[in-house]
């Protein structure tokens, strides 16, 4: 839901009716509420809430919140425009941007950013899980430009660059498919883990890495993207090891996933994945996500079980 939307349905529980507007009426969850649900009504002019109707409670329980903390933040930001159409999902996560500010475990990536000159389709990845998720949407890419503190960003689409949360006495390296855990890198301070990220496909530059022979391990998604990207990686890297998963799959269609299976009617095809870089355990896993059409979220392990249960198999 864009937020030019969820501010007309707080109008709407506040007044009882608003003006009818294409954007409005034509949002496919308040289209629910008018031809499904009957919560709110159409007229020709106006949308209003019907007599006996529920859309007040609804509205309060799930929205209510939301809205006054999504107003509050972009009203704090100087990010309401005229023009803002932000997906709530984009206000969440330039809310969670901007806590990693305040709290400063932003401020290495930060530096390399702007070392790095980063692209837009970069910053795009590392915080929207997709290079091309920004494309075209000048309010939302100003708005990260302001929270993270860097000048323009360059529209270039080939660049690439290797972030690293360095380690003085490291004894081992954890190249990260998404930015996530090395913007908690508390989580690993206790075992000398020095955690690298390369933005998913992008990975050329791993061609020239020096790992300064310490054992190194990926850490991603367990979809056929994720374990994708690690074949290429492995490539490049041929000492590299998975590390496996210790969180509960998620379905790919609850979640609105759109990273999906190949050859799902055949799991132990593998959905056509290099079968010589997974053990028995992997392979057993990687079936069942197939067959249950699941999938695993990086960030959702728990990375330092993630890292015992590796060292514990290589003592």
């Amino acid at each position: 839901m864009k937020w030019n939307v969820l501010k007309d349905m707080h109008k709407l529980y506040e007044c009882g009716k608003i003006k009818r507007k294409p954007s409005f009426v034509n949002d496919s969850y308040i289209a629910h509420l008018i031809h499904s649900t009957k919560e709110l009504c159409a007229l020709r002019k106006e949308v209003i809430i019907p007599e006996g109707s529920t859309f007040r409670q609804t509205y309060e329980k799930l929205y209510f919140d939301k809205f006054i903390s999504y107003k509050t933040f972009l009203e704090d930001n100087d990010l309401i425009k005229p023009q803002t159409r932000f997906e709530h999902s984009d206000i969440e996560q330039l809310i969670d941007i901007k806590t990693q500010m305040d709290s400063g475990s932003l401020k290495l990536l930060r530096e390399q950013i702007l070392k790095a000159n980063e692209t837009v389709r970069g910053i795009s990845f590392m915080f929207f899980k997709n290079e091309k998720y920004l494309d075209d949407k000048k309010s939302l890419i100003e708005a990260i430009e302001k929270i993270l503190q860097v000048p323009e960003l360059p529209s270039g689409k080939d660049k690439q660059y290797l972030y690293v949360v360095p380690c003085k006495s490291a004894k081992a390296i954890i190249l990260c498919e998404n930015l996530y855990f090395l913007r908690v890198p508390e989580r690993v301070k206790n075992f000398n883990i020095e955690l690298w990220f390369a933005g998913g496909y992008n990975i050329s530059m791993l061609e020239n890495v020096d790992t300064r022979n310490l054992p190194i391990y990926y850490s991603c998604d367990w979809d056929y993207h994720g374990l994708n990207i690690f074949d290429l990686v492995k490539a490049k890297v041929p000492q590299i090891e998975l590390l496996f998963p210790n969180a509960n799959p998620v379905g790919i269609i609850e979640s609105e996933h759109n990273s999906h299976w190949k050859k799902a009617h055949a799991p132990e095809t593998l959905s056509g994945l290099n079968t010589d870089l997974f053990s028995l355990q992997e392979k057993h896993l990687i079936q069942q996500l197939i067959s249950d059409n699941s999938w695993i979220i990086e960030e959702s392990n728990d990375i330092t079980e993630m890292i015992k249960m590796k060292m514990l198999k290589l003592s």
